[in-house]
C-alpha cells in the first residue's frame, strides 16, 4: 500500500472511529493492543490521592466551622483579661464537643476515677503511660490514675468531596457591601 494512501485511511479512521487502522499498525510496527490499552488508560478518569493527613485536616476544618477551634487556638489572648477567655472558651468547648459527639464516639481506656488507685490491666505502651517512680523492668502492678486515656470507638466522618481542597481548613470569608 502507498504512504500517501495509509496516510489518508490513518487520518479519517482516527478522525472518525478515534482509532488507527490494523494494517497500517502492523506495517509501523505499532501494536494495535498497546493503542487500545492506551487509549482505556488515558479514558479512565484518576481517583484523586487520598493522603494520611485528610482526615485529620477534614477533622480539624469541622472543629474550626462548628466551633472556630482554629480561630480561638491562633487568636493572640495575651492582653485579654481571664474572665473574657474564659466567657470564649466556654461556648467554643461546648460546640467542639457536640462536633467530636456527633463524629466519634468516644471512651476512657481505663473507665475509672482519676486520682485513685488502678491495677494495670495492659502492659502496652500505647495503651498505658507509666508516670513517676517506674521499675527498670518497665512493668508495674497498679498506680493512681492521673489521666483516663481516650480510645476512639467509632469513627463516621462524611467522604471528602472532590471539589473539596483537604489543606483548606477554613475558606476566607469576605462580605460584599
Amino acid at each position: 500500500m502507498s504512504r500517501i494512501v495509509l496516510a489518508f485511511r490513518s487520518f479519517f479512521s482516527i478522525l472518525f472511529r478515534d482509532t488507527l487502522p490494523e494494517e497500517v499498525a502492523k506495517a509501523y510496527g505499532y501494536s494495535k493492543a498497546g493503542a487500545v490499552k492506551a487509549k482505556a488508560v488515558a479514558a479512565t478518569p484518576m481517583a484523586p490521592e487520598v493522603k494520611t493527613s485528610d482526615g485529620a485536616l477534614q477533622m480539624l476544618g469541622i472543629l474550626q466551622r462548628d466551633g472556630r477551634l482554629v480561630d480561638l487556638l491562633m487568636e493572640d489572648i495575651s492582653g485579654a483579661q481571664d474572665e473574657q477567655i474564659g466567657a470564649a472558651f466556654r461556648s467554643v468547648q461546648e460546640q467542639c464537643r457536640d462536633s467530636l459527639e456527633k463524629y466519634f464516639r468516644l471512651s476512657p481506656v481505663i473507665d475509672g476515677v482519676e486520682g485513685s488507685y488502678t491495677k494495670i490491666e495492659s502492659s502496652d505502651p500505647a495503651v498505658v503511660k507509666l508516670l513517676g517512680n517506674v521499675p527498670a523492668s518497665g512493668k508495674a502492678q497498679g498506680g493512681l490514675l492521673r489521666h483516663k486515656g481516650w480510645r476512639a470507638e467509632r469513627v463516621d466522618l462524611p467522604k471528602i468531596v472532590p471539589s473539596q481542597k483537604p489543606d483548606v481548613i477554613a475558606p476566607a470569608e469576605i462580605e460584599i457591601e
